[in-house]
């Protein structure tokens, strides 16, 4: 389809140590969340759909394009990576405007265009700052700029908004989905709360593998019935923690309130069953795939 991104069957080795095992995901357009623990695989599988690396073996194809067509591909893709930097010394209209030359725009596209960026990620009364004075906020609205600077079919974000204010992590969020009212964007991360409030579809990703793809919707009601809260003098909490996967705690004088994941109803008086967030519903998933999701024993949990 031309509208999609279609990964079949991928593997990626970093010498003997496989990266991607056996990927296999299909992207529409719009916002679809990557979600993953740091070292899960989501910066490598990022980076080749973006052809900065190559896969080992499995067909990947962007709007209907194979992805061995380098310059083709990177032409349609828009590509901010999690450690992303400009030159410092320049200003912000001017670091885009280079950009534009970089990358073989003439000088009338790159006069529409540079205007039209800043004043989209809210950058126009700064475009005369250096970059190197610009907040963290700032400069990842600067990378979607250039990200968009050609206007491509799909945006790839990594990690963009780790290190952000509570601010600016939600002003970045709004203008990511914006953006994919008429692109596909694919947002990488760690973070649940990005997942949660930008993104309808979504993966997990462990490990080098996709343990779940589907809708938020549908990994809540992966859930159901499998959290539950209680509150427990404090003397108990570590006792709690060594033997449930724990997905929020509330202290409150002498008692906490803990909320935990577990496949069965624990026989703990007081205990009930409560509806599951994407917290919930992402540490259940991990678990339920083998994962270790806990500082004790899993074994006695379940």
């Amino acid at each position: 389809m031309d509208n999609c991104i279609e990964i079949k069957n991928v593997d990626k080795f970093y010498g003997k140590k496989q990266a991607l095992k056996n990927v296999n995901l299909t992207i529409h357009q719009g916002m679809f969340g990557l979600l993953g623990r740091n070292g899960a695989g989501k910066t490598t599988l990022m980076k080749t759909l973006a052809t900065l690396h190559a896969k080992k073996n499995g067909e990947i194809t962007v709007c209907g394009v194979p992805i061995e067509h380098a310059k083709e591909i990177r032409g349609m893709t828009g590509y901010l990576p999690q450690d992303f930097s400009m030159y410092p010394t320049m200003t912000v209209q001017e670091s885009l405007d280079y950009l534009g030359v970089l990358s073989g725009m003439d000088g009338q596209l790159r006069k529409e265009r540079v205007p039209l960026l800043l004043k989209r990620v809210n950058l126009t009364e700064s475009k005369h700052k250096k970059v190197k004075a610009l907040s963290g906020g700032m400069k990842r609205r600067l990378g979607i700029a250039q990200a968009l600077l050609h206007d491509p079919k799909v945006l790839i974000v990594d990690e963009p908004t780790a290190g952000l204010d509570p601010e600016e992590r939600i002003r970045f969020r709004n203008l990511l989905s914006e953006v994919a009212e008429e692109r596909i964007v694919i947002l990488s991360t760690h973070i649940v709360g990005d997942i949660e409030a930008a993104c309808e579809n979504i993966a997990i990703m462990n490990e080098g593998e996709i343990l779940w793809q589907g809708t938020v919707l549908e990994l809540l009601h992966s859930a159901e019935g499998k959290v539950f809260t209680i509150n427990i003098p404090k003397e108990y909490l570590s006792q709690i923690k060594e033997r449930y996967i724990v997905t929020g705690m509330l202290a409150q004088n002498k008692y906490t309130t803990v909320r935990m994941v577990a496949e069965n109803k624990p026989d703990i008086q007081g205990i009930i069953p409560v509806e599951p967030n994407v917290e919930d519903a992402y540490m259940y998933c991990l678990y339920s795939n083998g994962c270790d999701v806990s500082g004790g024993d899993v074994s006695c949990c379940f």
